[in-house]
């Protein structure tokens, strides 16, 4: 079987197969303070004060405003801390960072657990061995109810990545050089199973870029280390060893070549953090870049999590930030979307290691670069696009 089938076959309790139409039982539903608050006002509509079918697998989180910027957005975190005050839901608020890490960290995803969410990179869960969905309101309100989620088992197609990657090259260099070759639509409708040489030496933080990345394959969820025995709609192999650093430039993320052949292209911001690069890991490698060094342009740090927060300045990283000039924000989703502080003005570019460079997603006028921290770092200290290695 395939990892999401093993997984789905376990929680409805008899064997099932891509294809297959089935009642998932929901080890946790969980909600952000977007979105989050049009799916209880649905839920008071159809169910009025019913109870959820358990408080303890509900969670809100707070990532995408924090703090609320204005008045409609803390009226939005006002429903929700109601919501969970009046149901017994598990609430995160805005002092805690990205909702999927945080879940992850509070012990609230476990291996082989089924996990649906209003965000669409819900699905990096897969990364801990978790089948893991982003969906709509309608899904989280049922849900929330009755702990369920209707779900048509996809085929799952199989990438295998050989060799080492060469120095200065990581895990979003490899997730931007399979969207290169495979394109936005190159696992539509399927769920993605990674193996191979590099799976292990990147570790969990280099998995979860890859499988933050998967909704940009248009695929459903990624997974990690499969036993190889299941019924594939595809199999790619590819050899990363002579992957060079990766960039994908305006406006998608498949929109990718080599940093080198587009080196020198002058910059007006970098933001290095998300739920794709917002580890401590990530944060890490940023720093030895920019240690003893000044930056050129602004450069915006953004930590995935509190905890991630609290690592990075236990071990100086806030101190190398600030130091070569950096902004360091709270932890949370930040310039993922605009709404946040530091949008573009018409005409800017930033190089940012988030997962989507849309037209308009960071201001109008604006171009979004998709890099590595590494990528990012270097480019932030020369003031425009530039390759770690020639530092």
């Amino acid at each position: 079987m395939t990892v999401i089938e093993r997984i789905l076959s376990n929680k409805v309790g008899r064997e099932v197969h891509a294809g297959e139409r089935i009642w998932v039982p929901l080890d946790l539903v969980t909600m952000r303070d977007f979105g989050g608050p049009n799916a209880i006002l649905e839920y008071k509509e159809n169910f009025g004060d019913a109870s959820l079918f358990d408080p303890n697998k509900v969670a809100i989180t707070f990532d995408l405003h924090i703090p609320p910027r204005n008045e409609k957005v803390a009226r939005n975190q006002q429903i929700c801390r109601e919501f969970a005050k009046a149901t017994g839901a598990r609430l995160f608020d805005i002092n805690q960072g990205i909702g999927q890490h945080i879940l992850w960290e509070h012990g609230m995803v476990q291996e082989g657990d089924a996990i649906i969410g209003t965000d669409s990179h819900m699905n990096l869960l897969g990364a801990f061995g978790a089948f893991a969905s982003g969906v709509g309101t309608t899904d989280i309100v049922a849900g929330m109810r009755y702990g369920k989620f209707w779900y048509r088992v996809p085929k799952t197609i199989k990438i295998k990545l050989r060799g080492k990657l060469k120095k200065f090259v990581g895990a979003k260099d490899v997730i931007l050089w399979v969207l290169k070759n495979l394109g936005t639509d190159g696992a539509i409708n399927r769920a993605v199973e990674f193996n191979g040489d590099i799976i292990e030496p990147i570790g969990i933080t280099g998995r979860i870029t890859l499988a933050s990345m998967v909704t940009e394959l248009s695929g459903e969820i990624g997974f990690f280390e499969s036993n190889g025995e299941g019924e594939y709609k595809k199999v790619y192999e590819f050899d990363v060893s002579d992957i060079s650093p990766q960039i994908a430039c305006p406006h998608s993320p498949n929109n990718v070549k080599d940093v080198k052949n587009v080196a020198g292209t002058p910059i007006d911001q970098v933001f290095i953090g998300s739920c794709t690069n917002g580890r401590y890991e990530d944060l890490e490698q940023a720093a030895k870049i920019l240690e003893g060094r000044k930056v050129k342009t602004r450069l915006i740090v953004v930590p995935a999590s509190t905890k991630v927060a609290q690592e990075a300045l236990k071990h100086g990283l806030y101190e190398i930030f600030f130091d070569v000039g950096a902004v360091v924000v709270n932890p949370g989703c930040s310039l993922c979307t605009t709404g946040h502080p530091g949008i573009l003005a018409p005409g800017e570019r930033m190089v940012s290691t988030s997962n989507r460079n849309f037209i308009g997603k960071l201001g109008k006028g604006g171009e979004i670069w998709l890099a590595s921290p590494q990528t990012a770092a270097a480019s932030a200290i020369r003031g425009e696009i530039t390759e770690p290695g020639t530092l």
